[in-house]
């Protein structure tokens, strides 16, 4: 697909195709905008899932396992 896009975590912008290795970015997204919103996006995910009870690893442990 040739409109994709990647947050580059080394230089903090966003990238097409041709940028850094993978490794060092977020993507593909199918917009700038998007890619641009990537670690917003991150932020967003984590925080949901450090609030989701089914996935609430610091709960004490009723020992029932």
């Amino acid at each position: 697909m040739d409109n994709e896009f990647w947050f580059c975590l080394k230089h903090h912008t966003v990238e097409p195709r041709e940028g850094c290795r993978n490794a060092d970015r977020l993507g593909p997204y199918p917009t700038e905008a998007e890619a641009a919103r990537a670690l917003d996006k991150v932020a967003e995910r984590n925080d949901s899932w450090e609030n989701d009870p089914d996935w609430n690893d610091d709960a004490s442990s009723d020992g029932d396992d």
